[in-house]
């Protein structure tokens, strides 16, 4: 089992223990990762998720894991969530954006635009 979040990408590093002789001895820091189930609004159901303390923090900064999923390009997510993506997007596709509608508010035309106007009525007068 890879010890790997899947939000920040944080691994497992490599250092050295230092004994009171000054002996430098190999060892690893492993990131502080769990596996955990944050909920998904768009599926209405909860997705587990294996990630870090700082993973979590940065799904909730976002604004849900929806958000952050949708947020994210799928080429820079974990393999492991780019389903869920896929079915979050499929949801979402079939719910009905409104649409903006046209007012009948017209823009005051410009100066310029009056004068371009009146040249060209002038013109086609002669």
């Amino acid at each position: 089992m890879t010890r790997r979040c899947m939000v920040t990408g944080k691994g497992p590093q490599v250092g050295n223990n230092v004994s009171h002789a000054n002996n430098p001895t190999k060892r690893r820091f492993l990131p502080s990762v769990k596996t955990t189930s944050i909920y998904s609004e768009v599926l209405g159901r909860m997705v587990s998720v294996k990630t870090s303390t700082h993973g979590i923090r940065t799904i909730e900064h976002k604004g849900g894991l929806d958000a952050y999923l949708m947020g994210t390009a799928s080429t820079k997510l974990d393999e492991s969530l780019r389903p869920i993506r896929a079915e979050i997007k499929a949801k979402q596709g079939d719910v009905k954006k409104p649409v903006a509608k046209k007012t009948g508010v017209r823009k005051t035309p410009s100066a310029r635009s009056l004068k371009i106007t009146a040249a060209r009525k002038a013109a086609a007068a002669k």
